[in-house]
């Protein structure tokens, strides 16, 4: 690591102290991010993680709705976002009110349906949900809890939706939205490599299109991909089709492994330009500055009741904190 970058994370683990902050970093940030976080983890280990903590200030290196579903689960807390430009495309896909006409449409139409949100959605979106699920608990969530009976309008991701309704066979309504990393994994080049490492075990996210997972020997969240990866003892070969900073902590568990990136279309390191906005100076930053903040907005209050039901075992009572400021700078 280069000096410059070794004195910026001697600053922020600093900093960390004199604020009493606890820093969450998702599987898709960069290793240097995650070699500084108290808790690593994907959105539903992270979304659990977060109501266990003690310190005054949480720290979310991931993107926007990380953050909010953090503050959502902890509104007495200050939750920090080093960038709130990070945003994600599943989000971008399901605006809340487009999906609030559709829904309105299906019940004229005479649906009967409860609606399904994976986490990468809006606060607002998920206010209008039933269930909010992971790719670690959708399918779980699905067989168990949606009361059979109904349909499921399932937003926004098409690949994880459709992954879902085939392992389940429940009767699904899926939106049309997918996620800019997984949609772009080149098929060619997984049956490239699958040729030139005959030996490999294929590691795919069920947010990949099915041409994708087809060819996979294993489909699950990050949380599964790593129980699945350490169920390995003699070392192996990995071609892993998910964002490139997941391969840091699968080296980082199981380094007598080996670890090929599947590629995207246009690029042979497929990372997430939203993830990558954080940066080591982004997250001094914030800690020593305070800001961006991820402030308590009014759709807050119906989205955590939803999140902390479909997320939380046993669900806990949250109650929204009155801020002095609640629209923030």
């Amino acid at each position: 690591m280069p000096a410059i970058l070794d004195d910026i994370s001697a600053e922020i683990l600093d900093l960390k102290k004199k604020i009493g902050a606890t820093i969450l970093a998702h599987y898709y940030q960069e290793g240097e991010i995650q070699a500084l976080a108290d808790i690593t983890g994907d959105s539903l280990k992270l979304a659990r993680e977060a109501t266990k903590v003690d310190s005054p200030v949480i720290v979310f290196c991931g993107v926007l709705f990380m953050a909010e579903t953090a503050k959502m689960l902890n509104p007495a807390k200050k939750v920090l976002l080093p960038d709130l430009q990070a945003g994600c495309s599943l989000v971008d896909a399901c605006p809340a009110d487009k999906l609030e006409r559709y829904q309105e449409r299906l019940r004229a139409n005479g649906h009967k349906f409860q609606t399904v949100c994976y986490i990468n959605s809006s606060a607002k979106v998920k206010a209008l949900s039933d269930w909010v699920v992971t790719s670690g608990n959708a399918e779980d969530v699905v067989r168990n809890k949606v009361p059979q009976g109904y349909e499921i309008l399932f937003v926004p991701d098409k690949h994880l939706g459709a992954y879902i309704k085939d392992v389940t066979g429940r009767d699904m309504i899926l939106w049309d939205g997918s996620c800019m990393v997984h949609e772009i994994f080149s098929l060619g080049d997984l049956l490239k490599m699958k040729k030139q490492h005959p030996a490999a075990k294929t590691i795919a996210h069920p947010e990949c299109p099915a041409n994708i997972l087809g060819h996979a020997d294993f489909t699950g969240g990050t949380e599964a991909m790593i129980k699945h990866v350490g169920s390995f003892t003699a070392p192996t070969e990995f071609l892993v089709a998910t964002e490139a900073n997941m391969m840091w902590e699968l080296q980082r568990r199981f380094p007598q492994h080996t670890y090929l990136g599947v590629p995207g279309v246009s690029c042979s390191c497929n990372k997430c330009p939203h993830m990558a906005r954080n940066t080591l100076e982004k997250v001094r930053d914030c800690m020593k500055f305070g800001k961006p903040e991820v402030l308590w907005q009014p759709e807050f209050d119906k989205a955590k009741e939803v999140l902390a039901r479909s997320l939380l075992n046993p669900p806990v009572a949250v109650t929204p904190v009155v801020e002095d400021h609640p629209h923030g700078d």
